[in-house]
């Protein structure tokens, strides 16, 4: 069995394995390194990856992308709610959960973000076991610093229903450091900042990386809502803009949105290397060809806040880390949207002096780093990994709710994990007999401003006046991050614990169910698959035959030439016509075929053959050849 590295991406995916000493990324179907991390669903079949994305134009309402910015959160939740103003497809409120609607196959059905992603997952864990040639059932999956505790489970969640055993939930940016680190000269001690800015996410990490390659995370922040998908945003508002101002129409429907989408991110990588992007949808919306020009300084002008914005989370990171930007010996830039030449350019004003390392590639070095702690964790003796150590830390503080709604932190952000913490609490009221723990995450004096994780209650608290009962508070964060609370009444020994939920992660039947669906699309997917090889195996059949005919007219009668080559053109023309005709159909048309032509092809294949033999022998010409 062989552990991967998963880098689960906003916008794409990428998959990496250690093997025969070294990290190697592996190539998808279509040869790439990187897959898009898009879902579609037609009428016929589940699209993953490349196909997905080349499609969604003309399938905008079932094609998901982004998906990533929605696990793990609540249907109200304000960044959701601004999100869902760009996404094409249809997202409901599910009992205060997202669900994602698409048509498939004629049928309505509603999908969890944890399905979504772990459709991505299972395509991931296909090409890692078509490349390495035997099952995979270990991985490391990545996530951005600032995931929050649930958001954690439910890409472990995702893993499961994708059929892997999630060893490790680790930081992306922590991921990039270890590849880094894997190449690099460790004579000297090194401070590392990682800017890790990709399709939807912004991550900042310090890390301390000693002589004895001990990667310690000293401080990570960042903004899950911030990342290449906001600058296509930007420019689909300005193309927007222009065609109400140029044309008086308003461009609403989900086909054109996704059509300006497609067309936004293509001059936002053109504008990469060139100094004007030229954006051209022909019949965007009622009938209107429209064309317009996107200068690098307009692209700038149009996300300047958001580049700017970065830097306020690098400073962040610098006075969590207690260190200065001279200290930082290396910037390694992460994520396909530092490419961007602004971002470079403010990074290097920023850091005068400093070297910016691009070293790692942005799009592969965070799956090589999943992949480099999957060996560590799976035991790998290689002599390059025997001696590699990750530390992180807890992108935010913990704490439960006392009276007058007040935080009361238990575990303080960028406290190093795995860790543990007690703290003692007591009643607020005369002859209490139970206590409600609430627990919460984040940064701010009062529990209202900060996220609710769970709750969870203590019962059969002994009668006594307020503030005498002496109650234990545990909180244990494991290697993924992933937290269990407990409490004991000291006086009684009433002890509970519980891994904090929430209403909006997955309770185990909601993921037992998942699983189960899912094993049902991969039947689909592989009965698809089946169908699509005998459609292929009917094809050629028609193709050979053809040129068997057109290769051997000087042995057959016109008659024999044209029913065969007419049938092969009909049927090849209800091929193109029937793409999504059932298996049967194609294998009972083959079986036909087979039947009718069988015997001639055979026939006119060896008399060809003799003709071509009797020439050759004895010089025979053609009648036209002088």
């Amino acid at each position: 069995m062989v552990a991967i590295g998963i880098d689960l991406g906003t916008s794409c995916s990428c998959v990496a394995v250690w093997r025969d000493n070294d990290v190697h990324v592996i190539p998808n179907e279509e040869g790439s390194l990187v897959t898009p991390s898009y879902v579609a669903f037609t009428q016929r079949e589940r699209l993953i990856g490349e196909p997905a994305k080349n499609q969604a134009s003309v399938n905008a309402v079932n094609t998901i992308f982004g998906v990533k910015r929605i696990i793990g959160y609540g249907f109200y939740e304000p960044g959701l709610q601004e999100d869902l103003k760009y996404f094409p497809y249809t997202v409901l409120n599910d009992n205060g959960k997202p669900k994602i609607r698409v048509n498939y196959k004629g049928e309505i059905r509603l999908f969890a973000p944890e399905e979504i992603s772990a459709m991505i997952i299972f395509r991931m864990k296909q090409t890692a076991e078509k490349f390495l040639g035997c099952k995979v059932d270990k991985a490391v999956i990545t996530v951005p610093a600032y995931f929050s505790d649930y958001r954690r489970q439910a890409t472990k969640f995702a893993g499961q229903i994708a059929g892997l055993e999630v060893i490790r939930i680790i930081n992306e940016p922590t991921a990039a450091a270890l590849a880094y680190g894997l190449n690099k000269d460790m004579s000297g001690e090194k401070n590392v900042l990682v800017y890790d800015l990709g399709g939807g996410t912004f991550d900042v990490s310090i890390l301390n990386i000693g002589q004895d390659t001990v990667f310690q995370v000293k401080a990570a922040t960042g903004n899950i809502r911030l990342g290449g998908e906001d600058f296509d945003n930007r420019i689909v508002t300005h193309l927007i803009d222009d065609v109400r101002k140029r044309h008086g129409k308003e461009v609403k429907s989900p086909r054109a949105l996704r059509r300006l989408k497609t067309a936004a991110e293509r001059a936002k990588r053109l504008l990469t290397s060139a100094n004007v992007a030229v954006v051209q949808v022909e019949s965007l919306c009622e009938g209107i060809d429209y064309h317009a020009k996107i200068t690098r300084a307009k692209f700038e002008r149009l996300c300047s806040d958001l580049f700017k914005d970065t830097l306020r989370y690098v400073e962040r990171a610098l006075v969590d880390a207690e260190t200065t930007k001279s200290d930082i010996n290396d910037v390694i830039l992460v994520g396909g949207s530092t490419r961007i030449p602004k971002i470079r350019q403010i990074i290097g004003q920023f850091f005068d002096g400093v070297n910016i390392t691009s070293s790692v590639n942005p799009d592969e070095a965070i799956a090589c780093g999943a992949a480099i702690q999957a060996a560590i964790i799976s035991g790998d003796t290689s002599e390059r990994l025997k001696n590699l150590l990750l530390i992180d830390v807890l992108p935010l503080s913990l704490g439960v709710e006392t009276g007058h709604g007040l935080m009361f932190t238990v575990l303080r952000r960028n406290t190093p994990v795995p860790c543990s913490q007690v703290r003692e609490i007591t009643t607020l009221e005369d002859n209490q007999d139970a206590v409600n723990i609430e627990v919460y995450e984040g940064e701010r004096t009062l529990t209202k401003d900060n996220n609710l994780l769970g709750s969870f209650s203590l019962y059969h608290i002994p009668p006594a006046p307020r503030g005498v009962a002496k109650i234990d508070v545990t909180f244990a964060v494991d290697v993924n991050g992933i937290l269990t609370v407990s409490t004991e009444d000291k006086t009684t020994g009433n002890f509970k614990s519980v891994t904090i939920s929430n209403a909006n992660r997955l309770t185990q039947q909601e993921v037992r169910k998942m699983i189960a669906d899912a094993e049902k699309f991969r039947e689909e997917d592989e009965e698809n698959r089946v169908r699509l090889e005998v459609r292929n195996q009917l094809e050629t059949y028609i193709y050979s035959a053809k040129r068997i005919m057109n290769e051997n007219t000087e042995v057959i009668t016109a008659e024999e030439y044209c029913d065969v080559t007419d049938e092969c053109a009909r049927q090849l023309t209800w091929l193109e016509l029937n793409p999504d005709s059932m298996r049967e159909e194609y294998e009972r048309r083959m079986s036909e075929l087979l039947n009718r032509w069988g015997l001639i092809l055979r026939r006119v294949e060896q008399a060809g053959q003799r003709h071509k033999r009797r020439k050759k022998d004895f010089g025979f010409s053609d009648p036209g050849d002088p």
